[in-house]
């Protein structure tokens, strides 16, 4: 109830501004206001999405009023309504999602400047021409010959407009609850009535006089690309409004789990049905509306039920409210949708497509849309998006440098490596003398048929007349051979199952989670090693760990040479091989900072690599590991401030959405813990392990369950008080104040997992009960929090 009537007060005098902007009948902007909330959000794919008149759709619409009528225009509103069917029948949703991100912001910056230079004349007081062109000539004219009341009240709207979000305090807390769009048409309003100033205000004609749809009207090509079009904008724009609420939903924690991410295919199906209704009835078109959906999100809409339910509040205004309606001047709602239109033109998309090198896109769709019309511009920007695909793919910049001092060339291969490029290859190629060594870069994602054979060849050669090669960068795993041998039976023969393996150096094909002591490749030659297992060991073999935790047996193989030598080594191969293709991931981070949504908070396990088991990358997850993964209870006596200034940080700062505690199979700190005695010594990992005593005490109360596994009994002992320690872990969390306090505002959920290290199988807490099951994870479920 709260989120409809939220998305109602918006939508109201959006509604009644866009219907203005387009020139069309006042009444339309209502209409499709209701039907969009109740047909749309009845049958569209996307729960929590608000459909209705859009802004991106004014220019489009305005233009079909302005050369076919109104009712040709409600026809075709219901052809393309028929078309989004036909489409969403042939389910080829995501592939509208193939557009260029470019395009897509280009054209709706585009139609946001067409937006607010038509309005800006009515908020001068004035009329808007037909075009762009036509009413920045007409400004200056336009200028000199000011309503001073139009002006004012629109001046009165934009102020409302910019201040009433930013009003500080607990009280502005409280008034930020009324959107701003209300507040700057109903201030605007109030005051134009209360000082009597003359200014054109709604006029809403009888409902019996409402213009419903015709015959449409016209050349058979000019419908058809008029149908093209707004079939293209409706779709594109309620596809990606359905993609930008599942991320807003997600941000919500457990709303995803309720409502489901957006079913686009079905969402398509539902803005067709929306669109042929509105346009029967007399309504402008209707596509997904940010502004309202994002409202509907954060008032804290559970259900389709909030979308629908404004569609009736809709209805009743439409029915019941007329003669308030008739209040609001036209200056004001031109305000209000010029501000919409500034809007279009986000500062973060221009930022974004300049950091992919897709300015010239985004700069050549937005004036083709405000020079010659929405379905041009688009075409433009298609068009110029191709062109600069099929530059950089055949754009490769290769170099050749000689490292004197260390007698090494090297050839740098920026771009995609394809036919093209093979004469300026080879040139570069054998600038390279007989018998050197070489370091061949590729920093590229695609080689062809041709650039490939002619790079092996070359090796070839070159290693057989006693020169080495090193190929590293994206494309160093095609293929190394190490003097003497050949492609075909060498160490550099790529095997398909090699194809994502970065490799380290000539011939190796060590993967990302290679162990050290595993690596076959930059290793001088060594003497032999006993054997030894990887697999874990019972407690009283021999070999077992038996008191301090994670310590390997006295008798285990280490890697070969000084820890420090194999540490060094792998620091080498990242600034090789890794460094060149997260570098500009880190840098995004450095600049923006982190944002993880996670807290991990694990064992010091050398076993448990968080960034392999959660397949995360950077900024992801902010992680925590101490022996044992435990959370000190708070307090004096027993608080550890380590551990409670990083759940703080992370809950208070950083504002991570979910907490993980992990635990994991044959965890050495739990096997000390049962080991334990309560006498002797004591030594710092016993002071710490004394955290994990009210674990021991819960697995031997016999009045609780036990923690197990789904599917099996836990194996034994050390297993039972790794799952209990999991449990009593996240009770701990809860005793944290930062964390009580996010989980009583549903800003936070608490999840368990543990890592069975020699089955590599996570599992995940599942029941809210008092031990709680642990079940497998085997595809894409959401977690669920047993807070």
């Amino acid at each position: 109830m709260s989120a409809s009537i939220a998305v109602f007060l918006i939508a109201l005098p959006l509604s009644l501004g866009i219907a203005l902007a387009t020139g069309a009948p006042l009444q339309a902007g209502l209409v499709a206001a209701a039907v969009g909330g109740l047909v749309a959000g009845r049958l569209g794919g996307s729960a929590l999405q608000v459909s209705g008149p859009a802004a991106g759709l004014t220019v489009v619409t305005a233009d079909l009023i302005h050369r076919y009528g109104w009712r040709t225009t409600c026809a075709i509103t219901v052809l393309a309504g028929l078309a989004q069917l036909g489409l969403g029948c042939l389910r080829v949703a995501r592939t509208a999602l193939a557009v260029s991100p470019a395009i897509v912001h280009g054209m709706l910056a585009g139609i946001g400047v067409t937006i607010a230079v038509a309005q800006l004349h009515i908020v001068l007081g004035g009329t808007p021409q037909s075009s762009v062109l036509a009413n920045l000539r007409a400004l200056p004219a336009q200028l000199a010959g000011l309503a001073p009341a139009a002006v004012s009240v629109s001046v009165l709207t934009l102020t409302l407009l910019l201040l009433w979000p930013r009003i500080p305090g607990r009280v502005g807390r409280l008034l930020r609850k009324v959107p701003a769009a209300l507040v700057a048409v109903t201030g605007a309003s109030a005051v134009a009535a209360l000082t009597g100033l003359s200014v054109p205000k709604v006029d809403l004609p009888s409902w019996s006089s409402h213009a419903l749809a015709g015959l449409p009207e016209g050349p058979v090509l000019g419908i058809a690309a008029a149908v093209l079009t707004t079939t293209l904008v409706c779709s594109v724009q309620s596809l990606l409004g359905a993609v930008a609420v599942d991320k807003m939903a997600a941000a919500r924690p457990g709303l995803t789990a309720r409502v489901g991410r957006s079913n686009l295919d079905r969402e398509l199906l539902g803005q067709g049905a929306a669109n042929i209704v509105s346009g029967t009835l007399g309504g402008l078109p209707v596509a997904g509306v940010a502004v309202r959906s994002s409202a509907n999100v954060h008032a804290g809409a559970v259900s389709r039920n909030s979308t629908m339910l404004h569609g009736v509040l809709v209805v009743i205004a439409a029915l019941l409210m007329v003669p308030v309606l008739e209040f609001i001047p036209l200056a004001s709602l031109a305000a209000l949708v010029m501000a919409v239109g500034i809007q279009m033109v986000s500062l973060h998309h221009i930022r974004t497509v300049t950091r992919h090198r897709e300015v010239l896109v985004y700069a050549v769709t937005t004036l083709g849309v405000v020079a010659l019309g929405v379905l041009e511009g688009v075409t433009l920007g298609i068009a110029v998006a191709v062109a600069v695909a099929l530059h950089r793919l055949t754009r490769t910049r290769i170099t050749h440098e000689h490292d004197e001092q260390e007698g090494v060339h090297h050839v740098h291969v920026r771009g995609q490596l394809t036919f093209l490029a093979v004469p300026r290859l080879s040139r570069a190629l054998h600038l390279v003398p007989h018998g050197a060594h070489v370091v061949v870069e590729l920093d590229g994602s695609f080689m062809d048929h041709a650039a490939f054979e002619a790079l092996q060849d070359w090796q070839n050669t070159h290693t057989a007349q006693g020169g080495t090669v090193e190929l590293t960068g994206r494309r160093a795993g095609i293929t190394i051979a190490e003097p003497g041998e050949t492609p075909a039976t060498g160490a550099g023969t790529t095997h398909p199952a090699d194809a994502d393996a970065p490799p380290t150096a000539a011939g190796c094909r060590c993967r990302p989670w290679t162990p050290w002591r595993n690596h076959q490749c930059e290793r001088p030659p060594s003497a032999p090693q006993s054997e030894t297992s990887d697999a874990p060991q019972a407690p009283g073999t021999p070999g077992a760990t038996t008191g301090a935790p994670d310590t390997p047996s006295p008798g285990a193989a280490r890697a070969d040479g000084p820890s420090g030598h194999e540490l060094a080594r792998g620091i080498s191969a990242f600034q090789r091989h890794t460094a060149p293709l997260v570098r500009g991931e880190l840098a995004r981070l450095a600049r923006e900072g982190q944002q993880p949504s996670q807290l991990f908070l694990t064992c010091a396990d050398s076993r448990l690599v968080t960034s392999m088991i959660t397949s995360s990358g950077p900024g992801d997850l902010f992680v925590v590991r101490n022996v044992g993964n435990l959370v000190p209870l708070p307090g004096e006596e027993s608080g550890d401030d380590s551990v409670a200034a990083a759940i703080e940080y992370a809950v208070d700062v950083l504002k991570v959405r979910s907490i993980t505690v992990c635990g994991h199979s044959g965890c050495g700190a739990m096997q000390a813990l049962l080991n334990s005695d309560p006498g002797g010594v004591q030594t710092p990992l016993k002071r710490w392990l004394r955290h994990g005593l009210p674990s021991l005490e819960r697995m031997a109360d016999d009045g609780r369950p036990w923690a197990r596994l789904a599917g099996r009994a836990p194996a034994d002992a050390v297993e039972q008080l790794c799952l209990t320690n999991v449990v009593q872990q996240l009770e701990h969390l809860r005793a944290h104040e930062s964390v009580a306090r996010a989980l009583h505002r549903r800003e936070l959920e608490l999840h368990g997992m543990y890592f069975h290290v020699g089955e590599a199988q996570a599992y995940l807490l599942t029941e809210a009960s008092d031990a709680g099951v642990f079940d497998h994870v085997t595809g894409a479920e959401e977690l669920r929090s047993p807070a």
